[in-house]
């Protein structure tokens, strides 16, 4: 009997994904540990593996189809004794898209419970006109005739069943769009769905992701329901700065190189340990208090945003630390992560200094209660021992979630990181 490839859950939040890339084809063997597929998900880009041992004989969702749901038959696989024609014959066929507007589902202009006397008679019949007399077009073929003043009416349609599609507005002879005057389109304010006037400004529309989806959908929920508290304070790096040289120069036998980011990232754990109260999570009518600190790490990778954890980052070396972020942010550029090496932490921590940037206060990532957002170190002047002097220093700013934490808690963990940094013997003790 045939074997049904299924749309996997890749996390436990998936509910649907697109099936970015095939790596097998039709008639291609396949073992258990192979490499079928890439799917995107809500998250990252990750690996699909071959459970079982036998030959592609259909694959049934084409490479690059959005909004495949979990369970969907993807493909099927036919078993070493198996007859592989009768298998094939028995798997589910691609779907055949409708030129142009392959993604579009298919609609009708007029809902189905309109009366037929409602309905304009058109001056011909096309084959866009069904049986119904309903004109059946596609939502994009739609917008475009609203748009360029188009009567769908006097269009004959090139689709499967007579459809009108993209093509067939760009062939409309010129009495069609003369039909009816063109609206002015008038300024509106952007929506949520994207559609914004190009106010005849020369664009290109690129459409989004399942990552940046989620990212654009997470973010605007954090800022319309999280209230945000900023806390900042000018922390002083010299001694820090001077401990990493000390440390790389005893760890260089080992090919370890420790990076600031690395130490901070220890320093925001451990102060989230000196001070309990911020490394929680709001939860509605209660509070969730963490047992330790696992820091999410930004990360830009090309398909958008992403934060890999550093599991239990208090209790690590700053060397495991920084063995562990390098492998992990590559394969977050990659798209390589596991859901467990991005899902969880308690609290963030966001570095734009690489970037000379001074000072910016992070949106929180949810459910997490806090982020640190930290700046570049510079040379400013200082006052040092009572003496004004020239300092390396850096901004750091912690956004709060002022349902779980008040402003006084979210005062002692800043105080305690900046600390932490100034005193940075703790950071290895």
């Amino acid at each position: 009997m045939p074997t049904p490839i299924k749309m996997p859950a890749l996390s436990p939040t998936m509910e649907e994904g697109t099936l970015a890339r095939w790596l097998v084809k039709e008639g291609d063997t396949v073992r258990s540990g192979d490499i079928m597929a890439e799917i995107e998900t809500d998250k990252a880009t990750m690996e699909f593996e071959a459970v079982d041992e036998g030959t592609i004989v259909s694959i049934a969702v084409p490479e690059g189809t959005e909004g495949v749901k979990v369970g969907t038959i993807i493909a099927t696989l036919a078993g070493e004794d198996e007859d592989q024609a009768a298998a094939k014959a028995a798997a589910p066929a691609i779907p055949a898209p409708a030129p142009e507007d392959a993604a579009e589902p298919q609609y009708s202009s007029a809902p189905t419970s309109a009366p037929a006397a409602t309905l304009a008679p058109a001056p011909r019949a096309p084959a866009s006109i069904s049986s119904d007399d309903r004109i059946v077009a596609s939502p994009l073929a739609k917008r475009l005739a609203a748009k360029q003043g188009i009567d769908l009416g006097t269009v004959k349609g090139s689709g499967p069943g007579g459809r009108i599609v993209k093509a067939d507005l760009e062939n409309a002879p010129a009495e069609a769009s003369a039909s009816k005057p063109a609206a002015t389109p008038v300024p509106s304010a952007p929506s949520s769905s994207g559609a914004i006037p190009d106010f005849g400004i020369p664009h290109e529309d690129e459409k989004l992701g399942n990552v940046r989806k989620t990212i654009a959908r997470r973010l605007t929920e954090a800022k319309q329901t999280i209230p945000h508290i900023y806390l900042t304070v000018d922390v002083q790096l010299d001694a820090l700065l001077k401990l990493r040289a000390d440390l790389n120069a005893a760890l260089e036998p080992q090919g370890i190189k420790l990076s600031v980011n690395d130490l901070l990232i220890k320093a925001l754990a451990k102060a989230l340990m000196q001070v309990p109260s911020c490394n929680v999570a709001f939860a509605g009518d209660r509070l969730r208090k963490y047992g330790r600190a696992d820091i999410s790490v930004a990360v830009a990778a090309p398909s958008g945003l992403i934060t890999p954890i550093i599991v239990d980052a208090g209790a690590k070396s700053v060397s495991a630390i920084s063995t562990e972020m390098k492998e992990l942010a590559g394969k977050a550029r990659d798209g390589k992560l596991q859901p467990h090496e991005y899902q969880g932490g308690t609290a963030s921590l966001s570095n734009l200094g690489m970037f000379g940037i001074k000072q910016f206060d992070a949106v929180i990532n949810p459910p997490q209660a806090m982020i640190l957002a930290v700046g570049a170190g510079e040379k400013r002047p200082a006052v040092i021992d009572g003496a004004l002097s020239v300092a390396t220093m850096m901004c750091a700013t912690g956004s709060f979630d002022h349902r779980a934490i008040d402003g006084a808690d979210g005062a002692q963990l800043m105080q305690a990181f900046q600390h932490l940094v100034e005193n940075p013997l703790g950071l290895v003790a």
